[in-house]
């Protein structure tokens, strides 16, 4: 640790490397503001000190994740993987795919990333389902996701990290799922039962795109490297150019809010 950590009074956690969060804020004695660079905060809220506030990155990462959660989509249901390693043996192999139009699409998490995906969605000719923690108009509440995923082609995570989800993508919320239905994870690899998601992927029943998986990284020989059906890429949904560039400006915008004692954005307060 730096010397003088003990005076940091805001503390801007990196965005990717591994750190011993709670020894780091238990030598902060002195911090107000913790401002994460991503939208979860699952590994920071169990140690944050009485008195410091913890805000998130809400809004920054929306168009990268909810753009990879188009590409992903369309990947799984066009079978580009497939293509691609036809391609790299120098096969035709012709045949007709999935599309994604005229499918039903349920966002599992309507949040602002949420938000970002329906609008993207927009142009690809498909009913979009909405689910958030709480219901409102024209969103369900989790209560009624049960009976919401027998109907979806295509079911987006985009929950948080928290107790209420962890693990919640289990063998009877996979089970619900219709017979080749893409489950595509933009959230949180906890999330989702690996062991209950490998087994039906191994059936065929269903496929999947994962941007984040558990354990993460996915170690190798692992079998979900292998299932068949699934599409995996290492957490880079929010890892754009874009997101790198509202980041700054929320940081900076904050900051400034902070010196001036102005009311911070994006605060958790709850959950989430």
């Amino acid at each position: 640790m730096p010397e003088g950590i003990e005076e940091v009074e805001v503390w801007i956690p990196p965005l990717l490397t591994q750190l011993d969060v709670e020894g780091i804020l238990g030598a902060m004695s002195s911090v107000r503001l913790v401002q994460t660079v991503t939208a979860g905060v699952e590994q920071y809220r169990p140690y944050l000190p009485k008195g410091a506030v913890l805000c998130n990155a809400r809004g920054v990462h929306d168009a990268g994740t909810a753009e990879w959660a188009v590409g992903a989509m369309i990947a799984v249901l066009r079978e580009f993987p497939g293509f691609v390693d036809a391609q790299r043996a120098g096969e035709w192999t012709y045949h007709h795919t999935g599309v994604l139009a005229d499918s039903t699409v349920l966002i599992v998490g309507y949040g602002s990333i949420g938000a970002a995906l329906d609008r993207r969605l927009e142009p690809f000719e498909v009913e979009v389902v909405r689910v958030a923690r709480s219901a409102r108009e024209g969103v369900h509440g989790m209560d009624e996701l049960p009976a919401l995923l027998p109907e979806a082609d295509v079911v987006v995570l985009l929950v948080p990290a928290t107790a209420a989800t962890a693990g919640m993508v289990d063998a009877a919320f996979l089970a619900r799922m219709k017979d080749g239905a893409v489950l595509v994870n933009a959230a949180r690899g906890g999330v989702v039962d690996t062991d209950a998601l490998v087994a039906e992927l191994k059936t065929g029943r269903l496929r999947a795109a994962l941007d984040v998986t558990a354990p993460e990284p996915l170690p190798e020989g692992h079998p979900l490297w292998s299932a068949p059906g699934v599409l995996i890429t290492p957490h880079v949904a929010g890892s754009t150019p874009a997101s790198g560039r509202r980041t700054l400006r929320l940081i900076r915008a904050q900051i400034g809010r902070f010196v001036a004692g102005e009311p911070l954005i994006n605060v958790i307060t709850d959950s989430y």
